[in-house]
């Protein structure tokens, strides 16, 4: 069953509610009106081969894609890339997303928002790159003080952010060994949604440990804490990957980078 706290969700990957259209494109949509997100919206994409997923075009919508399973072809804007389990794509205002599927099909989740006022587009922003890209990353966080924090800490890269040229959505990879936490924190002002890619481990939302696994969902309202761990009950990584939108500048400031939009 769906687990609820007050102003959060964990959202298990067995009970997504798909619609399929007359191409045989279904999606779900685990983060959006339902549970209560105002700025953020995730989309769960299921392309089926030789199949064409575009999303909707919407004034000032940006997006973020994390290909989950399968393989094809991303477009963003002038752009067009292969792509693969892994692999990510970033979609500047105005510019679509189009999400082609190969032979096995593709599934992909899809961040998806409408810049806010004050929020202003990059000017070269990186369109594609992987979750295992560690050029920019973050060690050693102790949370923001909502729980006690475990020194022994995970390891979030930074794919998508103000450092590669986007203004509000960010999308970070952060990967766990048995034992290890991403520990738990707040964003005051951003709602935070992000999914299991892979391995099994907890997610923390409002005070309560859940298990979860590939493909579960956790949203988090302003304010409410969350965070991330192994719990060490088996080896292999555990890793989820999203972000809080719109970004949260405390943690770029943290791994030592600006947070100003390039």
């Amino acid at each position: 069953m769906i687990k609820t706290r007050t102003l959060g969700a964990v959202l298990p990957a067995a009970e997504f509610r798909f619609r399929t259209g007359p191409d045989g494109v279904a999606v779900a949509t685990p983060v959006g009106p339902e549970v209560d997100a105002r700025i953020v919206r995730l989309d769960v994409v299921r392309v089926p081969a030789g199949r064409v997923w575009t999303a909707a075009d919407a004034p000032g919508e940006e997006n973020v894609a994390v290909v989950f399973a399968g393989h094809g072809l991303a477009t963003s804007g002038p752009d067009t890339s292969a792509v693969t389990r892994a692999d990510t794509v970033y979609s500047p205002t105005g510019d679509g997303l189009a999400l082609a599927a190969g032979g096995e099909g593709l599934t992909a989740y899809v961040w998806r928002t409408v810049l806010l006022d004050g929020s202003r587009p990059g000017t070269a922003p990186a369109r594609f790159s992987r979750l295992w890209n560690g050029t920019t990353r973050l060690t050693g966080f102790a949370g923001t003080g909502q729980a006690e924090a475990s020194a022994r800490t995970a390891t979030m890269n930074f794919l998508f952010w103000p450092g590669t040229g986007s203004p509000q959505l960010c999308l970070h990879c952060g990967y766990m060994r048995p034992g290890e936490y991403f520990n738990v924190h707040v964003h005051p002002d951003s709602e935070e949604a992000f999914f299991v890619f892979e391995g099994t481990g907890q997610l923390h939302l409002d005070g309560e440990w859940i298990d979860a696994g590939p493909g579960d969902v956790l949203f988090a309202a302003p304010g409410v804490p969350h965070g991330t761990r192994h719990p060490g009950a088996h080896d292999g990584r555990f890793a989820t990957c999203g972000g809080p939108t719109p970004f949260d500048p405390v943690l770029y400031r943290r791994a030592g980078v600006s947070p100003e939009v390039i």
